[in-house]
């Protein structure tokens, strides 16, 4: 097999996978008969070959996706008829600012700078899977930390967390509320992110 033809059996798979692929998952498709640096080669080649097309091949946590463009959300979210519902609230998004920049954090800690109980909101993110638990904190009573996770960097079209804005701990206490603080530099239009539905998360 030359080349090219891994190029084109890629992309195909590619389109075809309703789930972002990663590279040792494609390595197996070929046998591992093609190494990761090759197959990286070849991802990075086609990231390139598909800007100023419709569609876009992006890396996320080191997953690799083709998805359409934020441009053309509106058209789809019509398509589809996706209900407001699907869309994160308020406090939510508050919520998940503070985990993505304080994590590993915990729910008194979450609280402490919220100032309102988080428990629903907490449930709420890891039933969607933006948040998991990282573990327990080594403190009297042992509570769960939480940390955000893939899904979260998908959700906000992060390569990884190097690629959130940077911040200082005060703006977390902004009175204004962590999510216009945090949330709105991160993703501009809080409206405007892909529904996790439509982003096809896996289960």
């Amino acid at each position: 097999m030359n080349r090219q033809q891994a190029k084109g059996i890629i992309e195909t798979l590619l389109f075809i996978s309703t789930r972002p692929l990663t590279l040792e998952r494609l390595r197996e498709v070929f046998d591992r008969e093609i190494n990761r640096a090759a197959i990286k080669t070849i991802l990075d080649e086609l990231i390139a070959e598909y800007q100023g097309r419709n569609l876009q091949l992006v890396e996320i946590g080191g997953r690799y996706q083709l998805c359409t463009r934020p441009e053309y959300s509106p058209w789809i979210k019509k398509f589809y008829q996706i209900e407001k519902s699907t869309k994160l609230s308020q406090a939510a998004l508050e919520t998940l600012a503070i985990i993505a920049y304080k994590q590993p954090i915990t729910r008194v800690e979450i609280e402490e700078i919220r100032g309102v109980e988080s428990g629903g909101v907490l449930r709420t993110l890891l039933e969607k899977k933006l948040v998991k638990v990282l573990g327990r904190k080594n403190v009297p009573g042992k509570p769960l930390m939480y940390g955000s996770t893939w899904e979260f960097l998908q959700y906000f079209g992060l390569k990884d967390l190097s690629e959130l804005p940077s911040l200082k701990d005060k703006e977390l206490q902004d009175p204004a509320g962590p999510a216009e603080s945090v949330v709105q530099p991160l993703c501009g239009d809080i409206n405007s992110p892909q529904d996790i539905e439509q982003l096809r998360i896996p289960d």
